[in-house]
């Protein structure tokens, strides 16, 4: 009972975030859309193809989400996955990740799904990849690549911008 009626009253987060209002109506360039899963090209691309993969339901960031979340983690990757094997982008032109807070631009978990090359170094500068040391997965980032993040839950560690 309780749950329906919080169902009855957007959240703050939810009625503030234009990513829990993803349509093709709203102006987004939907690629793919499941019960679970949206994705979309980025409006602003980084590389020759950007895409985002989002959850239906909000989620606040990457570092929200815990050991039990890898399963959505997976699930995100494999649609990414999907998208580029649809594209025929070669393995050594992928990355997939995320932003971690205070370094993203909206508060809604989002799979940043790139093909690449890049569009300009600038670009490309925005995405960090920095693999782990002395037992890290990751090491001084403000992204997480999502077999990196994927590790890090599994482990029982948190996504943060220092190493983890």
């Amino acid at each position: 009972m309780l749950g329906f009626l919080a169902s009855c009253f957007p959240s703050r987060a939810k009625a503030s975030c234009v990513f829990c209002d993803v349509t093709k109506e709203n102006g987004f360039n939907v690629q793919y859309e499941d019960s679970d899963y949206i994705v979309f090209n980025d409006r602003s691309p980084a590389a020759l193809h950007h895409m985002l993969v989002i959850p239906r339901k909000h989620v606040g960031s990457i570092k929200a989400l815990r050991a039990d979340d890898v399963g959505k983690l997976r699930a995100m990757e494999r649609i990414g996955t999907e998208r580029l094997d649809a594209l025929e982008i070669p393995a050594d032109k992928r990355l997939m990740g995320f932003h971690i807070p205070p370094f993203n631009s909206i508060d809604h978990l989002h799979l940043h799904v790139f093909g690449l090359p890049w569009r300009s170094e600038l670009q490309h500068a925005k995405y960090p990849f920095k693999p782990g040391s002395s037992g890290k997965e990751k090491g001084w980032t403000w992204f997480v690549e999502i077999g990196q993040a994927i590790r890090i839950l599994e482990n029982g560690r948190r996504v943060q911008v220092a190493p983890c």
